[in-house]
C-alpha cells in the first residue's frame, strides 16, 4: 500500500464514486455500498469516471475502479484519477491481476488492489 494514505484519514468515508462497464458488478456495488450508508456515484468507463470527478461539488472519498473499461486498459487512467482525487483513496478492481499489475498500480498510488470475483462484504470493509 502507499505510505500515508491510511494514516492520513481522520474523517469518515462518505463518498464513493464506482468505475465499472460491466452493469451488475456496478449495480451490486452501489446498492451494497448505499446500504451501508454511504452516497455513491457511478460511472460506466474511464471518461464518464473523470467527467464525474470534475463535475462533482464535493469529492468522493473512495473510488472503486475497474481496471479494464472500454476507454482504458492501462494504468494511466488510475495515475488520473489519484490526481484529482488527492485526499482519497483509489481501490483498484481487476479480473486480471498479476503480481507485477499489483506491484505497478500500489507503486502509482493505488490504496490496494482487489482481485475479482470478490466477496460485497470484502469491498464494504476496504471502503470503510
Amino acid at each position: 500500500m502507499s505510505p500515508g494514505h491510511a494514516a492520513t484519514r481522520t474523517t469518515p468515508v462518505r463518498r464513493v464514486l464506482v468505475v465499472d462497464d460491466e452493469l451488475l458488478i456496478r449495480w451490486s456495488l452501489c446498492e451494497t455500498l448505499s446500504d451501508h450508508g454511504y452516497t455513491v456515484l457511478e460511472a460506466e468507463d474511464g471518461q464518464g469516471a473523470v467527467r464525474t470527478l470534475s463535475d462533482a461539488t464535493e469529492l468522493p472519498d473512495v473510488v472503486l475502479l475497474d481496471f479494464r473499461l472500454p476507454d482504458s486498459t492501462d494504468l494511466n487512467l488510475l495515475e488520473r484519477i489519484i490526481r484529482m482525487v488527492p485526499e482519497g483513496r483509489v481501490i483498484l478492481m481487476t479480473e486480471y491481476g498479476t503480481p507485477e499489475l499489483t506491484n505497478e498500480a500500489l507503486e502509482r498510488g493505488a490504496f490496494t488492489v482487489l482481485h475479482k470475483p470478490f466477496e460485497l462484504q470484502e469491498v464494504t470493509s476496504l471502503v470503510a
